[in-house]
């Protein structure tokens, strides 16, 4: 008797912010990432009475969640009645109250050694800042913040 092995989960990591479309804008400038279009389901759900007017807001000339948006790798597929990435992304979700911690969970970028510092000076352009550099013997990277202070790791 075989058994066969359970299939992988789907998954997408979900941050906390005060502004998520921001959020949404940085992260996906960062990471060359798309932020996804759910306009199709938003206006049918206020069409159906599902949704809010207040619920939604306008990003990029059109109709998002209010409080939540999601970026997602350009080469992943996606669900094109909603817009739903179905493969590597992050979802922001507003959340009333700040960070007020070290993360326990971040995102390290892979840049290599040769164009960290293009990297580094790129992301700050875009917001984030410089939290302290590190060189221990299992190796050397850059830890950083972004806007809303979640650390994150340039390698």
């Amino acid at each position: 008797m075989t058994t066969q092995a359970p299939a992988p989960l789907h998954w997408k990591l979900v941050v906390d912010a005060a502004d998520p479309h921001a959020q949404a804008d940085f992260w996906a400038a960062a990471l060359h990432y798309t932020p996804e279009d759910n306009s199709a389901l938003v206006e049918r759900l206020l069409s159906l009475g599902a949704l809010s007017g207040e619920a939604t807001v306008e990003y990029h000339g059109r109709a998002a969640f209010r409080d939540l948006i999601a970026v997602r790798h350009p080469d992943d597929p996606y669900d094109p009645e909603t817009g739903t990435g179905l493969g590597r992304r992050l979802l922001f979700q507003r959340v009333p109250e700040p960070k007020t911690g070290k993360n326990r969970l971040h995102l390290d970028v892979h840049a290599g050694p040769e164009r960290r510092a293009e990297e580094v000076a790129r992301l700050q352009a875009l917001g984030a800042r410089v939290v302290r550099e590190v060189e221990e013997p299992a190796g050397r990277w850059v830890l950083m913040a972004d806007p809303e202070d979640n650390e994150f790791c340039v390698q």
